[in-house]
């Protein structure tokens, strides 16, 4: 196993530099973005009226933290498989759980208001979180598997 990890030293070197970077932007994202659901979703949101936000600064914030996240994961797939197709493949698939989901955000909060916050909390995870990587590394890899 030892040799395994010499022998690609690049391979786990930039992967622990892109998991370092997801660390990175959940620990400063009250300086990097503007988001007032942090602090709401922080408290006791259910009993609260939702927050004062400017509807396009959010969007423009979501969007930035989601392209960040969809980068880094980009290139944690590359990194992992040397694939190119499954790069393509996961892009096209991040952008288009990006329109549903930023949809779907606005949506509940136009349609729902702060009646459904648990909706609203679990659409914006998906928003800010890196959590597709979680589930296309597993997936391409089990793909790669059975090629």
């Amino acid at each position: 196993m030892l040799k395994t990890l010499l022998a690609h030293k690049f391979r786990f070197v930039a992967v622990l530099l892109f998991v370092l970077s997801f660390a990175l932007i959940r620990v400063y994202e009250y300086k990097l973005f503007y988001d007032p659901f942090l602090d709401y979703f922080k408290r006791d949101f259910n009993a609260l009226p939702l927050p004062v936000y400017n509807s396009f600064q959010l969007f423009i914030s979501l969007l930035f933290r989601y392209g960040l996240n969809m980068a880094l994961s980009l290139g944690l797939i590359f990194t992992l498989f040397k694939d190119v197709e499954m790069v393509k493949f996961a892009s096209f698939l991040y952008g288009f759980f990006f329109l549903v989901l930023i949809v779907s955000f606005y949506s509940i909060i136009y349609f729902y208001g702060e009646h459904n916050n648990l909706m609203l909390f679990y659409t914006r995870r998906f928003l800010i979180q890196p959590i597709f990587i979680l589930l296309f590394i597993p997936a391409f890899y089990y793909q790669k598997l059975h090629k």
